[in-house]
């Protein structure tokens, strides 16, 4: 698991109005350090953009490339322009370099348009080289065909020089390719070219997941212990309409980077700040540079065609995803711990979903069991050391008893305040999902005794409202309620636990859907928070347009709940046992329930709507991951 995080400082470059060429946009950036020691300078290329002026007989926007170079730690507040349209080759615009060190030298490759209107044989790959200090030796056209977004390597591979470029980026489908130059010259050979046109395919990297794809090479590759890290710009929906840009990741073979041996499995950002989704060209977040610092992965991008930022991943967890290492939580050795019964009619079809409570060093579980004709009740299970059950009701501890739950009691979440244990669940009348209460003296759980209150409707009938939970203390004097409106993780405070007159009246949203990644399409509440030192720990599951449910995990703030400090980029568990695959609903990982013990969570989730597992985390493994990232982020 990793988090992304941005930095305070974005975006780190904007549009600066006394410059006119680059008084639209300065973004796609790309760092690369220099050679002045003392003040350990880094330089930053970039693609400039002038407000719309008259060129050549064409009033438009021109792009060119600036540079900007600061001592480390400093601000980029020296710029100037770098490589500006020259030649016939680029007479229309010279955009979105890539710089790698080789050497003494520098090499940028970019963007050369030759034509306007812009097509896609006018738009090809440029080279300028320079010196260390970032002064123009020569300039060349590239190759002879539709092609952008080019890197070298910063070594060569088997003692040739290497490249990435993409090829027909404007004739899509696009290819990622890999190239090899056996001379300097090579790079700009008309002839080398010609003959590497001819067979494409050979060339290509297998980037595409769909046929609706489209994907750009980001950063030059950057070189780690588990092999070459290749961050790149992979856009779903490329061809219907329905554009998200996203940035992903490939792990490349350190002797053979035409081998592939690990990626993302889907974005790990997307357009969310403000300075990423208005722009110039709205909610893009386009990757162009990278560097190691520390144990930190650094990405700069550009913002919505205007700005350039940065962003920061642990290298070593970003590295450990892209290898599959992606799940903080272990599975219990005896899974599933709860099946249906073929004898026990209220829960033949499924046992699924439960609440948990740990009650003097017993765990009380309340889970969800589905009758023949489809009606939801709860059963009862009890565990010692939460992994296994020693004991079980041979019927259905709480059942409907109004009409707004005549249709079933779905998917209960505990929560433990004084001598009460109160449970949120979903009441279903058949029409509308809503959120209904209940609660349960102690002493009436441990006499088992199912002595339940009367259930009190506590959201509107206006509105489908699902997976609620209360905190177990006051926040400000009010309790919080967290529940899902519509597709948000929501909260609303109200002043009492004396469920009158649907309290529930407010959504202040909290986790909201990510297009693009991997909970996309939904999200909801998973099991009630959990307490720490740093904040409160919110799971929750995920969608996307695509696939299954995942579980994912948040951050909130401590005082103030509604705040998240950090989320995980990537879910920490998803469908992967037979018995999480086959059932009434396959793919399917839903957690209800968490105990905490020491450091160590239980988990308790359901399980392709059949049956239950548990799984374990640490809470110390999960907090050293999150809690050094406190962007404040909806």
């Amino acid at each position: 698991m990793f988090v992304v995080e941005r930095d305070k400082h974005n975006p780190i470059l904007s549009p600066k109005a006394e410059h006119d060429w680059e008084s639209a946009g300065a973004f796609n950036c790309c760092p690369v350090g220099g050679s002045d020691r003392e003040s350990d300078k880094l330089f930053l290329v970039y693609r400039a953009e002038s407000k719309s002026r008259l060129q050549d007989g064409i009033r438009r926007p021109v792009s060119s490339i600036g540079v900007a170079s600061r001592s480390r730690g400093g601000d980029f507040d020296d710029r100037r322009q770098l490589i500006k349209p020259e030649e016939v080759w680029e007479k229309f615009g010279c955009e979105d370099p890539r710089v790698t060190k080789l050497g003494k030298f520098h090499y940028i490759f970019y963007t050369a348009l030759s034509v306007y209107p812009f097509r896609s044989e006018g738009i090809r790959v440029a080279l300028a080289k320079t010196d260390e200090k970032m002064n123009i030796i020569e300039k060349h056209p590239v190759t002879t065909f539709n092609a952008k977004a080019m890197a070298l390597f910063p070594k060569k591979i088997r003692g040739k020089f290497a490249a990435l470029l993409t090829v027909n980026t404007d004739n899509p489908p696009a290819e990622i390719c890999y190239v090899e130059f056996e001379r300097e010259s090579d790079m700009w050979s008309p002839e080398f070219w010609e003959n590497f046109k001819t067979d494409i395919p050979s060339h290509a990297l297998k980037v595409r997941r769909t046929d609706n794809e489209q994907v750009e090479l980001g950063a030059p590759p950057i070189l780690t212990s588990k092999g070459w890290l290749l961050i790149y710009s992979h856009i779903q929906g490329y061809f219907n309409g329905s554009r998200h840009f996203g940035i992903e990741a490939l792990l490349l073979d350190k002797d053979n980077p035409r081998k592939i041996i690990g990626r993302t499995k889907g974005a790990f950002m997307i357009p969310e700040e403000y300075y990423e989704q208005v722009g110039q060209v709205p909610n893009i977040v386009f990757p162009s540079g990278a560097t190691i610092e520390g144990e930190n992965l650094q990405i700069y991008y550009g913002g919505a065609d205007t700005h350039s930022c940065i962003a920061r991943i642990n290298l070593k967890k970003f590295l450990d995803a892209l290898l599959g290492k992606t799940e903080l939580l272990k599975r219990g050795p005896d899974n599933p711990i709860l099946s249906p019964r073929s004898d026990k009619a209220f829960e033949v079809r499924g046992t699924f979903n439960p609440a948990a409570v740990d009650i003097k060093g017993t765990v009380y579980l309340f889970y969800r069991a589905v009758s023949s004709d489809n009606i939801s009740t709860w059963g009862f299970a009890a565990s010692r050391d939460g992994l296994c059950i020693d004991e079980r009701s041979s019927e259905a501890v709480y059942v409907p008893r109004v009409d707004f739950e005549k249709n079933g009691c779905e998917d209960p979440r505990a929560t433990l305040i004084g001598e009460r244990v109160i449970v949120f669940y979903t009441a279903y009348d058949g029409t509308t999902p809503r959120v209904a209460a209940t609660s349960i003296a102690v002493a009436d759980i441990l006499a088992r005794k199912w002595k339940w209150d009367m259930p009190q409707l506590i959201t509107l009938a206006s509105v489908s409202n699902k997976d609620a939970c209360i905190l177990p203390r006051q926040i400000d004097g009010k309790y919080m309620i967290v529940h899902r409106l519509d597709d948000v993780i929501c909260a609303d405070l109200v002043e009492s636990l004396e469920w009158r007159d649907e309290p529930v009246r407010s959504c202040i949203p909290i986790i909201r859907p990510r297009p693009g990644m991997w909970d996309g399409a939904k999200v909801g509440l998973a099991c009630p928070l959990v307490e720490t030192t740093e904040g409160w720990l919110l799971f929750y599951h995920g969608v996307s347009h695509t696939t299954h449910y995942r579980v994912g995990v948040a951050l909130l703030d401590r005082d103030n709940p509604t705040s998240v400090r950090a989320r995980s980029a990537f879910p920490i568990f998803e469908p992967v046992e037979d018995y999480e695959w086959k059932g009434a609903v396959p793919g399917v990982v839903f957690p209800c329930g968490v105990v905490r013990r020491g450091d160590t969570l239980l988990i308790y989730y359901g399980a392709a709507d059949t049956v239950v597992g548990v799984a374990t985390a640490k809470v110390s493994d999960i907090l050293t991951i999150l809690k050094s990232h406190k962007n404040k982020k909806k």
